[in-house]
């Protein structure tokens, strides 16, 4: 599996481009704040036609290049739960933090809510761009957060890291640590929840790639992440 990630200006989001192979359709999961120079020359470069958006949750610094990169071509897909969060997500952030955005990039901070928005169910299996995606709900961090599963694995990853599957964790589950739950929409009890439910049983050789920081394996976060622990 083709798997390009890099981060966001703002926020380090991890923006990624998945596909079969160069010259193919291509997802991008969460495009986020500036991500768009970068994201055209690696769509360039590598030959790549988008089909869709993913995104794992509703908060600005995932979503906000959304629209731009879908140009009402092509449906961006997020949790019912969080579908509301596209109306303004600029709204969440304050006045003092869209003004800092405005300064570092020069332009007005503005939204456009996408065009073709598609909401997405818990266990539900997506079929884009010649991938399966299984679609898992997993509250906490935003009521609508999820995470967005992979049988193949990206090309380059070492021999020597025994995964098997692919797990875009958005803001659930990162290197040793998980999403914040103190956010509006945010709930702790809930975050253990899924924590338990969705993110335990998932097998050692599954690779995380979070929506911040380095990609990690569940084997090492079962053994070593202090939020899985008491779980």
């Amino acid at each position: 599996m083709l798997t390009v990630s890099f981060p966001a200006a703002v926020f380090g989001t991890n923006c990624y481009v998945l596909a079969a192979a160069e010259g193919e359709e291509c997802l991008i999961v969460d495009p986020g704040i500036g991500i768009e120079p970068q994201l055209s020359e690696v769509l360039q470069e590598l030959r790549l036609k988008p089909s869709a958006v993913l995104l794992t949750h509703g908060h600005v610094d995932h979503v906000y290049s959304v629209t731009p990169v879908c140009g009402g071509q092509i449906g961006a897909y997020i949790h019912a739960d969080d579908r509301y969060r596209l109306t303004d997500p600029l709204s969440s952030i304050g006045p003092q933090l869209v003004a800092a955005l405005e300064q570092q990039f020069g332009t007005a901070a503005t939204w456009t809510e996408p065009s073709d928005i598609r909401e997405v169910r818990d266990d539900q299996v997506l079929e884009l761009a010649g991938m399966r995606i299984g679609v898992h709900h997993a509250p906490g961090h935003t009521e609508g957060s999820v995470m967005f599963s992979l049988d193949g694995v990206p090309d380059g990853v070492p021999d020597e890291t025994e995964v098997s599957s692919s797990l875009l964790s958005g803001d659930v589950l990162f290197a040793g640590s998980i999403g914040r739950t103190d956010l509006p929409g945010g709930d702790h009890q809930a975050m253990l929840t899924s924590l338990r439910e969705q993110v335990l049983p998932l097998p050692d050789t599954t690779l995380v790639l979070p929506g911040h920081g380095p990609a990690t394996t569940m084997s090492r976060e079962r053994a070593a992440n202090p939020y899985l622990q008491d779980l």
